[in-house]
């Protein structure tokens, strides 16, 4: 399949940090039109943000806890889902402590992890949230360079973790997604949507807008995943920029050398499936999801698989002690809300379907180009919210769906590097060692994929095994005598099955809007 030693590397040709070699409309352009996964070099030189790592966010955030998911860096055949993780509440300074083999008294909760055994990742941090105290930072991190005027760190994600931090396998249901690598390498495997039925998709756990694959892609396990080996891996490390010649990986082949390797960011396109990993001790990186036209249609499907889901595992016996409500969810929805979500999901895309084609029609009759169509995102609920809260909002600022064919070729070069396919070494990834979902609004309106807040599965301070260590009936190693309720929703939201089923409900009800 892949190899572990097959990474990604060049030197680039340096240019000013002042000198961006595409302007902002042309950035967009190639990020709302590009469907393959491709590095932007010398675009963010200029960002305070690059000063964003771990040391000198734990001066910032000056002894504020944040939530820390904690997993083993054991490589197991099954996929370390974040139900089987614990959790903890600590301060980056006490992270810092531990990563670095201090004395357990400055490591608060972690000194109940040993470091050789665990990984911890703090995760999905909206920085919206965790310097809501301090909004001048917001400033530091300028979407408005990829084109998207007035998107900054309040719209954007933290990522800090250690070595071996990592999740499962996933796609997004929604939108797009930019990528800063600030502090350490992390590796990235990505899939393209066409290999989803080779991933063996699957909804338990359950999150909204992430489907998540049944194969752990770190250790397949291809007797009971057999088509994975019909997957096409890219691979790529992304590497903080530094005052050396410091590469990503062999294969990029450019040629071109300089003295100082410039900061990247990385475009991974709609519904291509990735699996992360931190292969340094301390990683840092920060990232936007893009909202496109097509969510419209994503919310939709999404909202019918969320019924399905919560009628069917609700009808279980809570006692089965399935864990299939990811931490990431705040309850199980019940089905008059779930009823909801989906009547208002499917109104907004007929009325955004049809300001879609008024606006192409205005643009024919006047010449004018065609505007952007705004897009929008559904709020993701709080605890205690009312069931308007399900309310699906518009984007302040919206874009339009830029297609691939109106670019006259795609400008790759030493600023713009594609991430291509991984060549087929091995038969499997077993070599390679362990060494990235639902709408939040935050306050100034934009949504992104953002999480709401954790339920508190395991926030304690003593040293216990890490919760939920068991697997579930969805897990090969599961002993099954009959069909479980997971395999029947395995096949029931299935992404193919739910599309055909948005489609249908969309041909039976377009003359109601």
């Amino acid at each position: 399949m892949y190899h572990k030693s097959s990474l990604y590397s060049c030197f680039f040709l340096y240019i000013g940090e002042d000198v961006k070699p595409f302007t902002p409309e042309k950035t967009k352009e190639i990020v709302m039109s590009l469907q393959q996964p491709a590095v932007f070099c010398n675009m963010v030189g200029d960002w305070p943000a690059l000063h964003w790592n771990a040391k000198y966010l734990s001066a910032v955030l000056d002894g504020k806890m944040i939530q820390f998911r904690l997993g083993l860096k054991t490589v197991d055949l099954v996929p370390q889902f974040e139900t089987r993780c614990s959790y903890v509440m600590a301060t980056l300074e006490e992270f810092l402590a531990w990563s670095c083999g201090q004395p357990s008294c400055l490591s608060g909760p972690f000194s109940c992890y040993e470091y050789s055994k665990y990984w911890a990742y703090a995760d999905y941090k909206y920085i919206a949230r965790i310097f809501e105290d301090k909004p001048e930072i917001f400033q530091d991190i300028r979407w408005s360079d990829f084109g998207f005027p007035g998107r900054s760190g309040k719209e954007s994600t933290l990522w800090i973790g250690s070595e071996g931090a990592n999740t499962p396998c996933h796609l997004d249901s929604y939108g797009c997604n930019l990528v800063l690598q600030v502090q350490g390498r992390k590796r990235w495997h990505l899939f393209p949507p066409g290999d989803t039925s080779f991933l063996y998709p699957t909804r338990i756990p359950y999150e909204e807008s992430s489907v998540f694959s049944k194969v752990n892609v770190a250790n397949p396990d291809l007797k009971h995943f057999p088509e994975f080996r019909n997957t096409t891996a890219h691979v790529v490390t992304l590497s903080p920029g530094q005052g050396s010649q410091t590469p990503l990986g062999m294969g990029y082949r450019l040629g071109w050398q300089h003295s100082q390797s410039p900061h990247v960011v990385l475009l991974v396109p709609r519904h291509w499936w990735h699996y992360v990993e931190s292969i340094d001790p301390i990683t840092v990186s920060i990232n936007s999801w893009i909202e496109l036209d097509a969510d419209h249609e994503a919310r939709v499907e999404e909202a019918i698989t969320r019924m399905l889901v919560c009628a069917i595992k609700s009808a279980e016996n809570p006692s089965d002690g399935d864990l299939w409500l990811n931490p990431t969810e705040v309850e199980a929805t019940s089905h008059e809300i779930n009823l909801q979500y989906l009547n208002k999901a499917v109104s907004e895309y007929f009325k955004c379907q049809k300001a879609s084609v008024s606006e192409q029609a205005c643009s024919s009759s006047t010449g004018a180009e065609q505007r952007t169509s705004a897009s929008c995102k559904r709020k993701k609920r709080e605890v205690g919210c009312e069931p308007e809260g399900y309310r699906l909002l518009t984007h302040e600022f919206g874009f339009s769906t830029f297609k691939a064919e109106k670019l006259q070729k795609i400008p790759f070069g030493p600023h713009l590097i594609q991430v291509l396919p991984q060549s087929q070494e091995t038969s499997s990834m077993g070599a390679v060692a362990s060494d990235t979902r639902n709408l939040h609004e935050d306050e100034g309106g934009h949504f992104g994929k953002l999480h709401s807040t954790r339920k508190q599965l395991v926030m304690s301070n003593d040293c216990e095994m890490p919760a939920h260590q068991v697997d579930s009936d969805s897990s090969p190693n599961a002993s099954q005598t009959a069909l479980s309720t997971n395999d029947l929703l395995d096949c029931l939201v299935n992404p193919h099955v739910i599309n055909l089923v948005a489609r249908l409900l969309g041909k039976k009800l377009e003359r109601s809007f």
